[in-house]
């Protein structure tokens, strides 16, 4: 095991295995000046989650422009993307959205109102339960959201181009497993 670049016995840890020269990045400058301040503590924990902090950081901004040229937001596209892939047979519930969206509650129901004042989706009661609603996409929401999935879909796979697709299975597999392991079941 290294941390911080380095074995347990101090010595320089293996480069890649492709042999090329290792490139530091922010974290590992960060783990460097805990190890000279804490060098009792394992701060190898931060390595994983102060890159994926990093990642989110340096992802926002190209999502945000990408949903931006469709005039949407992020939680926006969510919904919408929700509904899409629910298909057009199967509207849902605004608990149903939350659950499948990853959005609060809260802004469920100030997301909501927004796409419906722009036309993008509607909100009707179901025909079997008067008191529960039923949310689908319009037709203009449907466009919107079979627009914007290319353009974002080619945005995530420029962002994860530094990696080949075995390595993103491989990453993807392994985000799974700590997710499962955090309880994050569905």
């Amino acid at each position: 095991m290294t941390v911080n670049g380095k074995t347990p016995e101090g010595g320089a840890a293996p480069t890649p295995a492709s042999g090329a020269a290792r490139t530091r990045d922010h974290v590992d400058h960060v783990l460097d000046q805990w190890h000279a301040q804490r060098p009792d503590l394992d701060v190898s924990p931060m390595a994983v989650i102060g890159r994926l902090k990093r990642l989110m950081l340096l992802i926002d901004p190209e999502m945000k422009r990408t949903f931006a040229a469709h005039g949407l937001d992020r939680a926006s596209f969510d919904v919408l993307a929700t509904l899409r892939r629910n298909g057009p047979d199967n509207p849902l519930t605004p608990a149903e959205l939350m659950a499948s969206a990853m959005v609060t509650s809260g802004a469920v129901t100030q997301r909501l109102d927004r796409l419906q004042g722009r036309g993008l989706i509607t909100r009707r009661p179901s025909p079997t339960d008067g008191r529960v609603v039923q949310v689908a996409l319009t037709e203009r929401g449907l466009t919107l959201v079979e627009a914007t999935l290319p353009d974002h879909l080619a945005t995530e796979t420029r962002l994860l181009s530094a990696l080949s697709p075995a390595e993103q299975e491989q990453l993807a597999l392994l985000m799974r497993t700590l997710l499962l392991g955090l309880g994050d079941e569905f």
